[in-house]
């Protein structure tokens, strides 16, 4: 980009919340390879073209959320409220419990004894794909129709929101905690893969391995934002009008929430509180755009910025 005052002014900003955010990460969580590498990409869009400039910029809001739920592992939120262990099991059992061979079970634990590999590899698939068709979807949209990638950024941060907040105030364990661990408290416990365990397994990689050891909080069960994302592209993709590839959203969508359960990552009570939490989400948005002003008005602005 040509050099002027702006340009300069601009450059200094990237240069500050580059440190920033090393110097403040390190001391709140320790340093790690990822920081380096989200500073790295940042700055090697933002000055390689306008276009990955731009692209960059509009996914500030992703990269906020990252942060974000990075930092959470300097609060843990089992500090602030006492995690809920055999509550929430003894409420799943009671709701959605059936018999097996005479023994009261929860989903997860009916799946936990009749697991095949079929369903391993599309469990396992459908999970790892919370993070590719958000951000495939959002980058769609940004090339596409700039108002709506906003939108639906900005919906998703909002969701994200929400559901910290309720990891807060109810901290809760998952199902393969109790499997693991029982009904007591164990501070500082480590993420597990779980059911997921066995896609590493059936095709030799450590992909579940590696995600599950970055994970922020163990017990942030409740709700399963891992729920409520695909949910939040499926709602787009019926407001976009996508015709086909709704059914694919759609599909995924019922996948991911299977794939929850049959994993032991998540009861089915979280299940249905992150479909609350992203529809509570999408509403509430609607309403910020229609009701406040300087939220429609900041929109158009970066819509116009980034155009």
């Amino acid at each position: 980009m040509p050099i002027n005052k702006k340009t300069i002014k601009a450059s200094l900003l990237v240069l500050i919340f580059s440190i920033g955010y090393l110097l403040l990460s390190y001391f709140l969580i320790g340093f790690k390879s990822d920081q380096l590498i989200l500073v790295g990409l940042f700055n090697f869009m933002y000055y390689l073209s306008d276009i990955t400039r731009k692209f960059i910029l509009g996914f500030t809001v992703f990269i906020v959320f990252w942060i974000i739920f990075d930092y959470m592992k300097a609060f843990p939120n089992y500090e602030y409220n006492s995690v809920s262990i055999n509550e929430l099991y003894q409420l799943e059992k009671k709701l959605f419990g059936f018999q097996l061979n005479g023994i009261l079970v929860t989903p997860n634990e009916y799946w936990r004894l009749n697991y095949s590999s079929t369903l391993d590899i599309l469990a396992g698939f459908f999970y790892l794909s919370w993070i590719p068709v958000p951000l495939t979807f959002a980058g769609i949209l940004f090339f596409y129709n700039k108002r709506e990638f906003f939108y639906f950024s900005l919906t998703f941060l909002l969701v994200n929101l929400l559901g910290f907040c309720v990891y807060y105030i109810y901290p809760a364990a998952p199902p393969w905690y109790i499997q693991q661990y029982g009904f007591e408290f164990i501070e500082n416990t480590k993420g597990n893969t779980a059911g997921l365990s066995r896609f590493d397994a059936y095709f030799g990689v450590e992909i579940f391995k590696g995600l599950y050891e970055k994970s922020s909080n163990v017990f942030a069960a409740m709700p399963s934002l891992h729920s409520a994302y695909p949910l939040i592209v499926l709602y787009y993709g019926l407001r976009n009008k996508l015709g086909w590839i709704n059914l694919l959203l759609a599909t995924i969508t019922a996948g991911i929430w299977f794939a929850a359960v049959y994993s032991s990552h998540h009861y089915v009570l979280d299940v249905l509180a992150g479909i609350t939490c992203a529809i509570f989400g999408i509403v509430l948005f609607q309403r910020l755009l229609h009701t406040k002003g300087w939220v429609h008005n900041s929109i158009e602005k970066a819509v116009k910025a980034l155009s």
